[in-house]
C-alpha cells in the first residue's frame, strides 16, 4: 500500500507549496487509520526538504515516480521513500531509501549490524540504517509478485541528512563490522544530497509516470511463510524469514548475553515481551538452531505440547535430513523438564509462551516453581512473553515473578519488546481493534475500514465452516477453533464421528486425541481449542465464540458458568469466588477474553466469526463496518 504517491514535479511542487506532510497525514488517517504524531510530522517536514533538494537536480527526469510510506507486505513497516524510472537499458528500477533524522551514533560491538543512537526519547540500540533498508527491499523481494514477475530492480540506500563527520575512516557508522551492508545499501549523509542525486540518476535515467510503482503497489502477495511449514529449513541453518528492526535487535542482543553467559558463568535472564504474530516464536527458533550450531546445549521449551508434535512431525518428514527422535527430543524439551536438573547444565533455554508456565508440574503439583527451575537450568534463560494470551488459572508466567526468581539467582536481566507484526496481514489496525472491541484495553482504532485483514461475522456455524473448507483446499492450512464451552468426551477423543459441539443442526468433533490437529488433512472437520492452536498460526481460521461471552447492556460481557465442565481453564474460579468474589470474576473476564483474542489472532490472512450471542454477532458486525 502506498500512502502518497506522484512524479516528481507534483513532489517538488507540494514541498514548494508545504503543503505535502499534510497531504501524508490526511492519507495514513484515511488508509491504515493511523493518527500522526507531532515528532512524525516535523521529521516529514524536515526530510523532504532535504529529499526536495536532491530531486532539483536536472538529471533525474521530472516525470519520475515518487512514493512515501509505502507499507511493506505481511508486516507493519513502511518503507520511507521510493523513486521509479528506468535506466539506459530500460530497465525497470525503484531507488529505495531509508530516510534519518540521527546525527551521531555508537558502534556496538559483539551485535551484528546494531548501532547505537539517540531515537524516542533516549538512546537505543536500533538496527544500521543500511541493514533496515536491506531487509526491507528483501522481504519485498520475497513477497511481491510485480518485482519479481518484471524483474523490476530494487536499490536500497539511507540518507542521514543531519548526520555530519569529521573522519571517514573513524566514524562509527561506517565502522568495518558494517561494511558488508553498506556495501550492498551506501549511506549519503550530509553535505552529500549531490552523490545520492548521482546515484538515483544511474538507476533512474528516464522516468515512469508511476508506472512502476502502480505495479508494485497493486501487485499480487505471496503467502508468507509459517514458522511450522519452514522449521526444517531453519534447523538445517537456512535463513527463512528476513528479521526486521527490533526483531533483529532482540536475536542479536539474546545471542550476545547468551555467549557472555556461557563464558562468564555469570547468570542472564532475558524477557522479550510482544503480541501475537510479533515473531517470537521465529525468533526463538532461529536463536535454537544457531546456537545449536556453536556448539552449546540449547533447549526450545514450552508448556503446551501442540506446538512440539507439530514441529517433531515437520522435522521427521521435512528438509534434507530426517531429525532423529532422540535428537528432537533433547532439543525440545516440556516447561516441567527441570524440576531435578542441576544448576547451569544447560546453556541457553528458550522459553517460548511464557506466559503459559505453571507454578508447579503436572497433577500431583511436583517441583518448586517452573521459572525457578529454568533459571536454575540455565546459564542464559530466555523468556518470550504475552501476558494478554494468559488463558487460564493456572498460567503463572509474567514479568514481575520472572523479575523476582532471577534477582533471587544473582542473574543479569535484560528486557526487550517486540512491536513489530507479521500475522493478521502485519496489520497493527486489526488488533488494536479486536482489543478495543472485546473491551480489553481501549485504543484509537474503532474501525477496520483500509485495513487489509478479511475479517467477517456469519449467521451460522455451518456458514464459517464453508468458507473455512474452501480456503483450506488451497493447502490444508485453515481451521476451526472454538471457545471451551462445549465438553470433551475423553472417551470418544479418536472417534471423527463424535458430536462434541452441537449448534443446531450444526455437529462437530473437538480434533480428535491421535492426530496433530494442525498438519492433518482431516482436522478440516474437526474442531480446535486454545490448547491446540496457541503458538501456532494458519492462513485463516474460523472462531465460534460460545455463550461465555456475550453483549449485554452496551458491553461485551463473559459468563464462567457457560464454560465446558471439563475445561480446566478455570479450574479454582469457584474457590476464589467464596473468598474474593470480584478478583475471581476479574481473573475469569481476563481469560475469556484473553482466550478468545488469541484464536482470533490465530490466522494471517483472515478470521471468519460465528457467534452463539445474537446480540454480539451484531456488535461485532456493526464494530467491523463502523466508519
Amino acid at each position: 500500500m502506498l500512502i502518497y504517491q506522484a512524479n516528481k514535479d507534483s513532489f517538488l511542487k507540494s514541498v514548494a507549496n508545504d503543503t505535502l506532510t499534510d497531504q501524508i497525514d490526511q492519507v495514513l488517517k484515511e488508509k491504515m487509520n493511523i493518527r500522526t504524531g507531532d515528532s512524525e510530522r516535523r521529521s516529514w517536514q524536515n526530510s523532504m526538504q532535504y529529499m526536495f533538494h536532491v530531486l532539483s537536480n536536472d538529471q533525474i527526469p521530472s516525470d519520475a515516480g515518487v512514493a512515501i510510506e509505502y507499507n511493506i507486505p505481511h508486516t507493519n513497516k513502511r518503507v520511507d521513500f521510493m523513486i521509479s524510472g528506468y535506466d539506459e537499458a530500460r530497465k525497470p528500477n525503484v531507488v529505495v531509501i531509508e530516510l534519518k533524522q540521527w546525527e551521531k551514533v555508537k558502534e556496538v560491538r559483539g551485535k551484528e549490524a546494531l548501532v547505537e543512537t539517540y531515537t524516542g526519547h533516549g538512546f537505543r540500540q536500533v538496527v544500521h540504517p543500511s541493514y533496515q533498508v536491506s531487509s526491507y527491499v528483501q522481504v519485498i523481494k520475497d513477497y511481491n509478485t510485480s518485482v519479481q514477475d518484471r524483474s523490476i530492480g530494487l536499490y536500497p540506500c539511507a540518507f542521514l541528512h543531519n548526520y555530519r563527520i569529521e573522519d571517514q575512516n573513524s566514524d562509527p557508522l561506517l565502522a568495518s563490522q558494517y561494511q558488508e551492508y553498506i556495501k550492498e545499501a551506501p549511506v549519503y549523509l550530509k553535505g552529500q544530497g549531490a552523490y545520492l542525486a548521482e546515484m538515483i540518476h544511474e538507476y533512474i535515467f528516464t522516468g515512469d509516470d508511476q508506472e512502476i510503482l502502480k505495479d508494485i503497489d497493486y501487485g499480487k502477495i505471496r503467502p508468507s511463510k509459517s514458522l511450522q511449514d519452514a522449521i526444517s529449513s531453519v534447523m538445517e541453518g537456512n535463513q527463512e524469514f528476513t528479521m526486521l528492526d527490533d526483531q533483529k535487535v532482540a536475536y542479536e542482543t539474546i545471542l550476545q548475553e547468551s555467549e557472555e553467559a556461557k563464558e562468564s558463568g555469570q547468570k542472564h535472564v532475558v524477557v522479550v515481551k510482544g503480541g501475537p504474530g510479533t515473531g517470537k516464536s521465529v525468533i526463538a527458533i532461529n536463536l535454537l538452531a544457531n546456537l545449536t550450531k556453536k556448539g552449546q546445549v540449547a533447549q526450545y521449551v514450552t508448556k503446551t505440547s501442540s506446538p512440539r508434535q507439530v514441529y517433531a512431525a515437520k522435522l521427521a518428514k521435512g528438509g534434507k535430513k530426517v531429525m532423529p527422535k532422540s535428537r528432537f527430543e533433547a532439543l525440545f524439551k516440556g516447561s516441567g523438564t527441570f524440576i531435578d536438573a542441576p544448576r547451569n547444565s544447560v546453556d541457553t533455554i528458550l522459553c517460548d509462551e511464557a506466559h503459559r508456565l505453571n507454578e508447579k508440574t503436572g497433577p500431583f503439583r511436583k517441583g518448586e516453581n517452573q521459572i525457578k527451575e529454568i533459571i536454575n537450568a540455565a546459564k542464559c534463560s530466555v523468556f518470550f512473553l504475552d501476558e494478554n494470551q494468559r488463558v487460564t488459572f493456572s498460567d503463572y508466567g509474567n514479568l514481575q515473578r520472572i523479575r523476582e526468581f532471577a534477582d533471587q539467582a544473582g542473574a543479569y536481566v535484560t528486557v526487550l519488546e517486540l512491536n513489530s507484526q507479521f500475522r493478521c496481514n502485519g496489520s497493527d489496525g486489526y488488533l488494536a481493534w479486536l482489543d478495543n472491541t472485546l473491551e480489553i484495553r481501549e485504543t484509537a482504532n474503532f474501525n477496520l475500514e483500509n485495513i487489509d485483514f478479511d475479517i467477517r461475522v456469519f449467521d451460522t456455524p455451518e456458514e464459517v465452516y464453508e468458507q473455512i473448507q474452501k480456503r483450506n483446499d488451497e493447502n490444508n492450512n485453515s481451521r476451526m477453533v472454538a471457545g471451551y464451552c462445549w465438553e470433551w468426551d475423553s472417551k470418544h477423543r479418536d472417534d471423527p464421528n463424535q458430536s462434541d459441539i452441537v449448534i443446531g443442526d450444526f455437529q462437530m468433533s473437538w480434533n480428535l486425541g491421535d492426530s496433530i490437529f494442525a498438519l492433518d488433512k482431516g482436522s478440516i472437520d474437526q474442531v480446535g481449542c486454545i490448547h491446540t492452536t496457541q503458538g501456532l498460526e494458519f492462513d485463516y481460521v474460523g472462531v465460534i465464540i460460545g455463550n461465555d461471552m456475550r453483549y449485554e447492556e452496551g458491553h461485551v460481557v463473559t459468563d464462567a458458568s457457560k464454560r465446558a465442565k471439563s475445561d480446566n481453564s478455570l479450574n479454582g474460579y469457584k474457590k476464589l469466588l467464596k473468598t474474593d468474589p470480584e478478583k475471581a470474576k476479574k481473573k475469569a473476564d481476563e481469560i475469556i477474553k484473553n482466550t478468545y483474542r488469541t484464536l482470533m489472532t490465530r490466522g494471517m490472512k483472515g478470521c471468519y466469526i460465528y457467534c452463539c450471542d445474537d446480540e454480539l454477532k451484531e456488535y461485532l458486525r456493526l464494530s467491523i463496518n463502523a466508519y
